[in-house]
């Protein structure tokens, strides 16, 4: 079930690696869906079809409205190649006005 955060905004997090990075980066920004996204190096463990992996991974914090959250999911997954993308939204229960004003202020209008 699905509730609307207190502040309107979230943080949206995926992964991903090499060049789907920046694909996913410019999707997102150029529909004004979020309004930064910071990458950070990572190393993922994890296991898939029942074989231990570990692969450095892209983790990508997006931030964004609440209110273009299908959007935002669809432009990712539409975007990525993983068979099974990670995509969690974080609703903000609270934030420096002035930085969730900017997030207003740089994406979609409406």
């Amino acid at each position: 079930m699905m509730t609307q955060s207190s502040s309107g905004f979230c943080m949206v997090t995926t992964t991903t690696q090499g060049d789907l990075t920046q694909k996913i980066i410019e999707a997102v920004l150029s529909r004004e869906l979020a309004a930064c996204i910071q990458v950070m190096k990572i190393q993922s463990h994890y296991v898939w079809h029942g074989v231990l992996r570990d692969e450095a991974e892209d983790l990508l914090l997006i931030k964004a409205k609440v209110a273009d959250w299908t959007a935002l999911e669809e432009a990712i997954r539409a975007a990525h190649t993983y068979d099974i993308p990670e995509v969690l939204r974080f609703d903000i229960e609270a934030g420096a006005q002035g930085y969730l004003d900017w997030i207003a202020s740089v994406t979609r209008k409406g």
